[in-house]
């Protein structure tokens, strides 16, 4: 079952569209070795802007490695493009959220540990990106201490933190190459600045990730009315642009190189003036990148397990099923947002949990159901009419019930009042709490050897020693 937001006209007016900004708005590129690599591909330039010709960004497409699969240390496996629903968890949250006490506070090192392996344990979570900006440790080492310490809690495929310059790309890749192939192993992730800006910085990351061949994901977040179009086919425009310009740098330098797409449209509150993750508008936005990215070819990770709300309510719960639903239906290849609320700025043990069933239950969605003779039960129908057995007895039944054609929930309540009410009227959250506990005193993860340990010690020192000195 395949939702449709756009029309296959609407996909091309927007790509249309998308060509003629690169072409004649162009993008801010500073970085020189960025401007000369566009110069000989025949862009023109300004002082500070590059001007794109489309037919150099249909190249580009055309040229772009479209399929990969990944591999954790463990050795499963996941191949974005292939038609399959990956769940990815949310990175970088500043926060923790204790959910028995409904507070929160800066997160260290041991809530990211904990967290990435019960994310580990989690079913329908299939790719780990570091979960938390460590906040015990100096700003310029964050992203590279959280990759550090989620290494050894994990044995699923990987995605970098969001990689700011190449140092951190050359640093990241050391790392990955302590347990295997970096190229296999993991996507690393790079964001430019909207509106269509690729920072000097982040220019150099983008050709040091394609030097060493690494899958590249750009991650362009426009915010609708803030640093984008309010209208969300102009916000998508921006969106796509703003990749394309990345996908161009990194295919003049590494043609050939895997794309996968981080679409991040977020939504301004004028009343407030802050981007709100929450919305259903979130979810259509989400959705249309998925089919915009398709018509391309690129798999694509959308945000759709996250909410605007400060607690795991009914707000938390509705906003995270609606938003990852819609882009789960539109096709994604993966979605991400596991375990975060408020914005995408906090985490919590217990919305891992919660979002596991969530996840679960939209694949159910996405799969539908049956209609064959089988299915049709005309003879079952008959036998119970005829008074041979009741539907509960039917093998019929049995086999349906195998067959997960009723997804059986954990969390949610499916019990009678009189039942919940004797057991101490506990709700989901309290179970996904509960739950979470659990799983971190059962659930054990395949240690990294004390050399590899120790090596990542190393690098991680280096780095501190350069960037933060």
């Amino acid at each position: 079952m395949e939702l449709s937001i756009l029309t296959s006209q609407e996909i091309e007016q927007i790509h249309q569209a998308t060509l003629r900004v690169l072409d004649k708005t162009g993008i801010v590129l500073t970085e020189p070795r960025s401007r000369e690599l566009m110069a000989a591909a025949g862009c023109r330039l300004d002082d500070k802007r590059v001007y794109i010709p489309g037919e150099l960004v249909e190249d580009c497409i055309a040229k772009a490695q479209k399929t990969h699969t990944f591999q954790g240390r463990g050795g499963t496996t996941i191949s974005p493009g292939d038609g399959a629903l990956y769940f990815m968890n949310g990175g970088g949250c500043s926060n923790t959220y204790a959910a028995a006490s409904r507070m929160r506070r800066p997160a260290t090192t041991r809530d990211l540990q904990e967290a990435v392996r019960l994310l580990d344990a989690m079913d329908n979570c299939h790719t780990i990106v570091p979960f938390y900006s460590l906040t015990d440790v100096p700003g310029k080492l964050m992203a590279l201490a959280s990759f550090r310490h989620t290494l050894p809690h994990t044995t699923k495929p990987l995605k970098s933190p969001g990689i700011q310059n190449a140092a951190e790309v050359r640093y990241v890749v050391r790392m990955a190459e302590v347990i295997g192939d970096p190229a296999k192993m993991f996507c690393v992730m790079v964001s430019p600045v909207s509106p269509l800006t690729i920072p000097d910085d982040a220019a150099e990351a983008i050709l040091e990730i394609a030097y060493h061949g690494i899958p590249f994901g750009p991650i362009p977040a426009p915010i609708t009315g803030a640093t984008a179009p309010y209208s969300l086919s102009g916000a998508l425009v921006q969106l796509n642009a703003e990749f394309l310009a990345c996908v161009v740098l990194a295919q003049l330098t590494h043609p050939g190189l895997p794309i996968t797409m981080f679409g991040r449209i977020s939504i301004m509150d004028p009343r407030s003036g802050l981007a709100v993750w929450g919305g259903v508008e979130l979810g259509l936005a989400s959705a249309g990148t998925v089919q915009l990215m398709h018509h391309y070819g690129f798999p694509v990770n959308v945000y759709g397990l996250v909410s605007n709300a400060h607690s795991l309510d009914f707000q938390n719960g509705y906003e995270v099923a609606m938003n990852a639903l819609i882009p789960a239906l539109a096709g994604a290849d993966e979605i991400s947002g596991f375990g975060m609320l408020d914005a995408a700025t906090m985490g919590s043990l217990a919305q891992i949990v919660a979002d596991n069933e969530v996840a679960g239950s939209i694949q159910r969605a996405r799969w539908r159901f049956l209609v064959d003779q089988d299915a049709l039960a005309v003879e079952v129908i008959a036998s119970v009419m005829n008074g041979s057995h009741n539907y509960l007895g039917q093998k019929h039944t049995s086999r349906y019930l195998k067959s997960g054609e009723v997804l059986l929930a954990n969390l949610a309540e499916r019990g009678t009042f009189v039942a919940w009410d004797k057991a101490g009227r506990i709700g989901m959250i309290e179970r996904a709490q509960a739950e979470a506990e659990h799983v971190l005193r059962e659930h054990e993860v395949p240690p990294l050897e004390p050399a590899q340990q120790k090596e990542l010690d190393v690098i991680l020192a280096a780095a501190e020693n350069e960037l933060v000195g």
